[in-house]
C-alpha cells in the first residue's frame, strides 16, 4: 500500500503542470520533466506522453507508470505498474509552461513544490532512462 501511495503522490503533484485539456498547453509537459520537491528535500519526476501514458520515478527512486486522461478541467492518473492502482487520482490543471513552479499537495496530503523543466533527463545526470522515454 505504501508503494501505491508513493507512486500516486509522485503523479498527483507532478501532473499539475497541464494548463487545460487542449493539446497546446500540454506540449511543454510532453517534452519536459515535471519535478515535485517534497518537504524532506527529495524529488520525484514525471514524464507525460502524448498517447496518454506516463512514467515516473518516485522520491524513493521507485519507477511507476500508467495512463492519464483529462476530465473537465482536471488531469487524472491511473497507475498500472508496478501494480494496478485501485483508483485514479485527479487534480486541477493550472496554467504553466517550462520554468513554471507552484505549490501543490501530494495525494498523501503533503505540501510539495512542482516545477516543469525542459528536457527528458532523469536523476542519472540528465541521461535518458527507462523512466524517461522519448516523447
Amino acid at each position: 500500500m505504501s508503494r501505491i501511495v508513493a507512486a500516486l503522490a509522485v503523479s498527483a503533484g507532478l501532473i499539475l503542470i497541464c494548463a487545460g485539456a487542449e493539446r497546446a498547453p500540454l506540449e511543454a509537459a510532453f517534452g519536459g520533466t515535471i519535478i515535485s520537491t517534497y518537504p524532506d528535500g527529495r524529488t520525484a519526476e514525471l514524464w507525460l506522453q502524448r498517447d496518454g501514458a506516463y512514467s515516473a520515478r518516485g522520491r524513493r527512486g521507485d519507477p511507476s507508470s500508467g495512463h492519464w486522461q483529462t476530465k473537465g478541467d482536471q488531469l487524472c492518473l491511473k497507475q498500472s505498474r508496478p501494480f494496478p492502482a485501485p483508483f485514479s487520482f485527479c487534480t486541477p490543471m493550472p496554467d504553466g509552461g517550462v520554468g513554471a513552479s507552484w505549490s501543490a499537495k501530494a495525494v498523501t496530503g503533503e505540501p510539495i513544490r512542482v516545477t516543469l523543466v525542459k528536457g527528458r533527463g532523469g536523476r542519472s545526470g540528465g541521461t535518458r532512462s527507462a523512466a524517461a522515454p522519448n516523447s
